[in-house]
């Protein structure tokens, strides 16, 4: 039997068949650039990361409370032979779980679920509506506006970056950069 943690195409599947909705699948695909990126930068499993990214609210759609999700995903990838460290990895982006977050893999997952939807929303007020034009300035800017993209933490984008122990700048600078490299397929 094939290790599904490093199966792209097996995650996605899972992705699609819970997930309809195709801003939260261009969310997952945004996160998952992102985790993958990082994954590079500290030599880690790129494939393993990135399907953490993937899935991390797959369930969201369909369980979209705090008393559901992500405990419900866990549950599902429990069953599709997913191991604990990988589930682990996913309840800790949910302070709400009260899952520490320990490994490297938890803090990038945490640092980058935020960070990249605002980036995305930040692309969607440009002229072009692409990620090209936008900079590290902007976002910071945007950040400052507790009315843009209201349901995003600007708490949690701080502290994510704060866990991985980087500026903010340099964590927002590497998450656009990341996105620019994916824009076709994040539709950015």
């Amino acid at each position: 039997m094939s290790d599904i943690t490093r199966n792209r195409e097996a995650c996605w599947n899972i992705l699609t068949e819970y997930t309809k909705s195709e801003a939260l699948i261009k969310h997952a695909l945004s996160v998952e650039t992102c985790v993958r990126a990082y994954a590079q930068k500290f030599n880690e499993d790129e494939e393993y990361w990135g399907n953490v990214a993937l899935l991390h609210d797959f369930d969201y759609e369909m369980y979209p409370t705090a008393e559901e999700h992500p405990y419900k995903g866990s549950e599902i990838l429990k069953e599709k032979g997913f191991d604990e460290e990988f589930r682990k990895a996913i309840l800790s982006h949910a302070d709400y779980t009260g899952i520490a977050r320990e490994t490297l893999l938890q803090k990038v997952l945490f640092a980058c679920d935020e960070l990249a939807g605002f980036i995305t929303a930040v692309t969607y007020v440009r002229p072009s509506k692409t990620v090209d034009e936008v900079e590290v300035k902007s976002v910071k800017k945007k950040l400052k506006d507790k009315a843009f993209a209201r349901a995003v933490s600007r708490e949690d984008i701080r502290n994510g970056a704060e866990e991985l122990d980087v500026p903010l700048e340099e964590h927002i600078e590497f998450c656009i950069i990341a996105m620019r490299k994916n824009k076709e397929a994040l539709g950015l």
